[in-house]
């Protein structure tokens, strides 16, 4: 358990084994996604040993996870560096929480937008403050969801996720726990959660991990959709007119349809 002792930048971690939390700690950036929060997670997941077989992923109160980091995307385009966007470590780092030999466990509240979603429905359980609400925001600004979209489908169902990626509008708790999205919801999550963890940690790694790649030969649709993902969130994130955009927001607040030199 060697990460404990790493002074991570964007995320805290506490370990009481069987469990693991990994917590989202951005709140200068609202818990955006950028590399190094991709990283360090992926640090995390790659180091759970035997001893552990929860993993908990949170963010604040306020926020959980608010998607990609416009920030840091405004940078490489102010400093004029010509880098493709790599979505396959984020891609990947999902499906370790969806197929790893762990019970990944989403614990939300807050806002979860865009790729917070992703991180939402990639997870084997999902449990909500009564206050979380989800959102995809991306076609705001000429993008898609391309990555989330394969765990939510699986998760909800493919209208549900092509209603909420068209609408751009949050839905709350309750509403995303009659979908599928989230299993449980309560105005005390955090005892929620906590219930749920006193019955999962009686579970073993050999037979959860035994139990995970079962599932992962009965539906390899997340492994199946992994090229046509990153395929489409490289073009959209490449395209010259939606990083103007991303930038004229970062820099003016400025939304795409509101006025100004679009």
């Amino acid at each position: 358990m060697g990460f404990l002792n790493q002074a991570y930048q964007t995320i805290q971690v506490e370990v009481q084994p069987p469990i693991c939390t990994l917590r989202f700690h951005r709140p200068e950036a609202r818990n955006t996604i950028n590399d190094q929060l991709i990283e360090e997670c992926r640090q995390v997941v790659a180091a759970l040993d035997s001893s552990l077989t929860i993993l908990v992923i949170e963010g604040s109160p306020e926020v959980f996870c608010f998607g990609a980091d416009f920030q840091q995307i405004h940078r490489v385009q102010a400093e004029g560096v010509r880098s493709e966007q790599d979505p396959g470590p984020l891609y990947d780092l999902w499906l370790q929480l969806a197929c790893g030999p762990f019970i990944s466990v989403a614990h939300v509240r807050g806002q979860a937008n865009a790729g917070g979603i992703g991180f939402v429905a990639a997870c084997d359980i999902v449990l909500a403050d009564t206050s979380a609400v989800f959102s995809l925001s991306e076609l705001l600004f000429g993008l898609y969801p391309a990555c989330v979209l394969p765990f939510l489908v699986r998760r909800i169902g493919l209208q549900k996720a092509h209603y909420m990626t068209l609408t751009t509008q949050p839905v709350s708790a309750d509403q995303a726990r009659q979908w599928g999205l989230v299993d449980a919801c309560e105005a005390d999550s955090k005892d929620l959660l906590r219930r749920h963890l006193l019955r999962l940690r009686r579970l073993s790694k050999p037979a959860l991990a035994r139990y995970k790649e079962y599932l992962g030969r009965l539906d390899d649709s997340l492994l199946r959709a992994r090229a046509h993902a990153l395929a489409g969130n490289r073009e959209v994130f490449s395209d010259a007119r939606n990083l103007r955009l991303i930038s004229r927001y970062v820099q003016t607040g400025l939304f795409p349809w509101e006025e100004g030199d679009r």
